[in-house]
């Protein structure tokens, strides 16, 4: 048998740990916590389109009992939860955990407050066994998705998409702050980020139809253009890729609020989702900015937060910056838990 180089032994080891560690559960001992509810095997199971997803890809390991990380959210990612729970009640808000997590006897005060919802449903995901009788399986079996450099941000791209195809419904990032209902928006939409993109960080689609021929349409893109080392190829790339061929034009401005233009897929304009833009992120955390940006938004079906941007800021609860004021309003349970800092 020929060896191995250390290149490539490396790599089929990550690969290796990463479909089964990722995609299967342990066994359990007698000692170990119990794992969260897997969503194939859930007795309340995903509803004919009435559905919001949220996936949560950090499959890190827990640093001292270098076991995979106890159920979690953080603050901001249980307020965006708890709003879409709060607006939408005829909706069934699962959480998707990409990983095998374990759920403690005393949980999270965030994770607490989610739950005071009887809409919010927080499940894990066995990968081999999710992405079965779908376009990518076999492409997903392969590990070649383990190659990528943003392996948190692409999976997430992944399994937005999977989800949607499985089962239709409204895919939501975890950065985000719902202010008013979804549920008499008919399905099948999504928003201009700019002038030049579609973005993926709210998607809808229909189970059956266009929405589903969108979500095949998407799988097959990220096989076929999977790009690891590109952070966008797979997220906002991918949703204008397919927008341009489903709707056989590269002027995105000119299908907004038109379904008629896109066999009934419907593109929001910024305002609706995006209306404070990345460059402009601060803005959400500014005190300074709060009646500006209210006003900015005051039409907006939520607030973008810009994860990868504001992360690390922390906002003072009762700081009066929009932020706060958000959340207050639209997350009440999970803001009466974050202490002094959100």
């Amino acid at each position: 048998m020929p060896r191995l180089n250390s290149t490539r032994l490396v790599r089929l080891v990550v690969v290796l740990i990463g479909l089964s560690a990722i995609g299967l559960i342990f066994k359990q001992s007698k000692n170990t916590l119990p794992h969260i509810e897997d969503l194939l095997q859930s007795t309340i199971q995903p509803k004919h389109g009435k559905n919001i997803f949220f996936v949560e890809t950090n499959c890190s390991w827990h640093e001292h009992s270098k076991a995979f990380r106890l159920l979690n959210l953080t603050v901001r990612q249980a307020c965006a939860v708890e709003s879409a729970a709060l607006h939408n009640p005829s909706f069934q808000v699962f959480v998707l955990f990409a990983c095998s997590t374990y759920r403690e006897a005393a949980l999270p005060a965030p994770i607490k407050a989610t739950l005071g919802y009887k809409n919010v449903q927080l499940r894990q995901l066995q990968l081999l066994e999710y992405v079965k009788d779908t376009p990518v399986e076999q492409w997903f079996q392969s590990g070649a998705i383990y190659n990528s450099s943003y392996i948190i941000i692409h999976m997430s791209d992944f399994l937005r998409l999977v989800t949607l195809y499985r089962y239709g419904g409204l895919y939501v990032d975890t950065d985000v702050v719902v202010l008013r209902s979804l549920e008499h928006v008919p399905p099948n939409f999504a928003a201009l980020e700019s002038d030049a993109f579609v973005a993926n960080g709210v998607l809808s689609l229909a189970q059956t139809g266009i929405g589903h021929s969108i979500a095949e349409s998407c799988l097959r893109d990220f096989q076929q253009n999977f790009n690891g080392s590109a952070w966008a190829q797979q997220g906002p790339l991918l949703v204008t890729r397919v927008m341009h061929r489903i709707c056989n034009t590269t002027d995105l401005k000119s299908l907004v609020n038109n379904r008629a233009d896109c066999q009934s897929f419907r593109v929001f304009d910024s305002k609706a989702f995006y209306a404070v833009n990345g460059d402009l992120w601060r803005n959400f955390f500014e005190p300074s900015e709060l009646e500006p940006t209210l006003e900015l938004t005051k039409s907006s079906y939520m607030v973008h937060l810009w994860n990868n941007s504001s992360k690390a800021l922390y906002v003072s609860v009762g700081s009066k910056s929009p932020y706060d004021v958000y959340a207050k309003k639209h997350c009440p349970k999970v803001y009466a838990t974050a202490g002094k800092y959100f």
